[in-house]
């Protein structure tokens, strides 16, 4: 199975299984942009789409929701909670 997540504004909104049949080119290889026309095909041609290894083999790690997709390293990062601050009376 091979997962895809949907970034919107560099954060993702959801990640999908799509079955490998799916995304296999006619020599039995899988593609990327395959994968991601099939993504479209589903949830709109004004959405985007990046692989995610579950077994975090590329892109850093396995995207997660809400998790930040990063340009420059190709990689999705984790995202950093804000601190709480509270004051004491």
């Amino acid at each position: 199975m091979a997962h895809f997540a949907e970034i919107k504004n560099n954060i993702v909104q959801r990640v999908i299984v799509v079955n490998n049949e799916v995304i296999n080119d006619a020599q039995g290889l899988d593609g990327e942009a395959i994968g991601i026309a099939f993504c479209k095909s589903l949830y709109g041609d004004d959405t985007e789409w990046k692989q995610t290894s579950y077994s975090g083999s590329f892109r850093g790690r396995f995207a997660g929701l809400d998790f930040i997709w990063d340009e420059t390293t190709g990689e999705f990062l984790v995202p950093v909670e804000e601190e709480t601050s509270s004051t004491l009376i």
